[in-house]
């Protein structure tokens, strides 16, 4: 690498939306180059599912569902608790059909729009119980990236070779593939999800012209007089200065894994982060450096997890969504008391989890068990793998409920009266509670052939032996980071834009407290990144 370069854009970050922005800028033009710290491409996104949620986007007339942007703004407005600015809210609105339509045109991404799949919150005003905001992928054939084939990151939660409507999670009624198709999947390496999304918008930038360099940690942003210069990057050959002569695009992902700035910063306690170890706020600390003022420092993408023992995957934790939604479960806290609806969306039930025990002053309701009988666990399996008949180490198992509860340190008297609540509440077909099993969301979770009936997320616990998972409180991603406004580009303490200098995705997720449903990650990062890097440009005016 030479001492000095130019480029016209700089992207930092190799995510799903630093991918978009690139492309997007090189599309109208531009000479962009991406860095990526970590020795391969695709960050938190090639670790996801591969969602990309965009209210009135072109796709959702394939599967006949209307919608409108004031339906979407009604949607994210509820959902914002007064500290979603609604000018971001409404950029991304009108930009994200126009965003899919530009990847699918321009782009070559094969987008589908998935049918049933309700918003996290369909109730809401101008929320959509019958699906079709949410996006998929086709499957990308990875030959196609020559020498790139082996440099995307590998989800250690997502099988390589499915697409989203082949999963318990994207469809009606799961369609796993056949041997055969798997087999010819493997034999062409086809890939769906979060890394066939990532693979599909390497491949698009690499043939826009783009460069894309990995193990090129960025330490600084060039700042002189008001005006975006270029990077500071660390390199094998040693430190070098990067220049750009239109814009830096901040996409480098949150803070989750940096404990100051989790300390510093978020509403909620933490046991571990679910994405990449690489998010550790390095564009959060360049953009304080260069004076940006900051939003949505609190709000987080929060998920319950469960620890694993060493070995299984390389986190050593799950994810647990669908387990906690499926008959035949409850979750319970050290009162051995219920304590929320068990299928809302796993943003929304962490904030159960952060609750307060205000005389204890301690967390209400963590540690928090996720209860279920023998029944569900042959049936489900637990943490997403099958039942072998052999109870999984990651579980406590024990021949009566009361057992159980002496062995979690819980009232055992309080854990059978709520088993036996429970119970009759499912015989009656109601959750008077909670009201689990009312939205159209919890109807879609549980039991992936029953999607759509009470009966997916209502069911007994009868059948001993008896078993509990520890639950805690995990990120899959920080939203805080430096403001933007509706060009995406960041705002200094004063008011004033930093010019040059833009930041989309996790490192700074315009959406407040919201998440509008599945994708909403990756739906707003990539549309922010498209309105970045046509902004950067000039291209922004149609």
């Amino acid at each position: 690498m030479p001492e000095s370069e130019t480029y016209d854009v700089i992207v930092l970050g190799s995510g799903a939306a630093g991918l978009t922005a690139a492309f997007t800028a090189a599309h109208e033009g531009a000479r962009v180059v991406v860095l990526e710290k970590n020795d391969r491409v695709g960050g938190t996104s090639a670790w996801s599912g591969g969602h990309v949620w965009i209210p009135n986007n072109p796709y959702m007339k394939d599967i006949g569902v209307q919608d409108s942007a004031d339906e979407a703004m009604a949607y994210l407005m509820s959902l914002g608790r007064g500290i979603l600015d609604e000018r971001l809210a409404q950029a991304f609105v009108d930009a994200g059909p126009k965003m899919v339509r530009c990847l699918g045109e321009d782009g070559g991404i094969r987008f589908f729009a998935v049918s049933g799949l309700p918003d996290y919150h369909p109730s809401n005003p101008g929320g959509k119980p019958e699906g079709g905001r949410t996006l998929g992928q086709e499957l990308f054939p990875f030959a196609k990236l020559g020498d790139w084939r082996d440099r995307v990151e590998v989800s250690p939660y997502y099988s390589t070779h499915l697409r989203m409507d082949e999963t318990a999670i994207g469809c009606a009624v799961p369609k796993p593939p056949s041997e055969e198709e798997l087999a010819r999947r493997d034999a062409e390496d086809l890939r769906g999800m979060g890394g066939g999304l990532v693979g599909a918008l390497l491949d698009a930038c690499v043939g826009a012209g783009v460069e894309v360099r990995v193990s090129t940690p960025a330490h600084d942003l060039v700042v002189e007089n008001g005006q975006t210069r270029g990077v500071v990057v660390d390199t094998a050959e040693g430190r070098r200065t990067i220049h750009a002569s239109r814009a830096v695009i901040l996409a480098t992902g949150g803070f989750e894994w940096n404990e100051e700035y989790r300390a510093a910063f978020l509403r909620g306690h933490v046991t571990k982060p679910a994405s990449i170890p690489t998010n550790t706020g390095d564009g959060l600390r360049m953009a304080m450096r260069a004076g940006a003022a900051l939003q949505n420092m609190r709000e987080a993408w929060w998920i319950p997890i469960t620890e694993l023992p060493e070995g299984i995957n390389v986190m050593n934790l799950e994810m647990i969504n669908g387990d906690r939604t499926r008959p035949r479960s409850i979750m319970v806290n050290r009162t051995g008391r219920r304590f929320t609806n068990e299928a809302v969306s796993y943003n929304a039930v962490v904030g159960a989890f952060h609750q307060e025990d205000v005389t204890a002053f301690r967390y209400a309701n963590l540690p928090a068990w996720l209860i279920f009988d023998h029944t569900y666990l042959s049936t489900y399996g637990s943490a997403g793998r099958p039942y072998t008949g052999t109870t999984p180490p990651w579980l406590v198992e024990s021949p009566t409920l009361h057992d159980l509860a002496s062995t979690l340190g819980i009232p055992g008297d309080e854990l059978e009266r709520t088993v036996e609540q429970w119970n009759k509440n499912v015989a009656a077909g109601k959750d008077p509670q909670f009201a689990r099993g009312e939205s159209a969301h919890d109807r879609w979770w549980g039991d992936p052939y029953k999607k759509g009936s009470i009966e997916g997320t209502l069911g007994p616990i009868t059948d001993g032996p008896f078993y509990a998972m520890e639950l805690t409180s995990g990120v899959i991603g920080t939203k805080g980071g430096p403001k933007v406004n509706e060009h995406a580009q960041v705002i200094d303490l004063d008011g004033n834009v930093i010019t040059g200098l833009y930041a989309a995705g996790n490192v700074s997720s315009p959406t407040g407290a919201s998440y509008g449903g599945p994708g909403g990650t990756l739906g707003p990062g990539m549309t922010f990144a498209w309105i970045a890097g046509r902004h950067a440009v000039g291209g922004e005016k149609e």
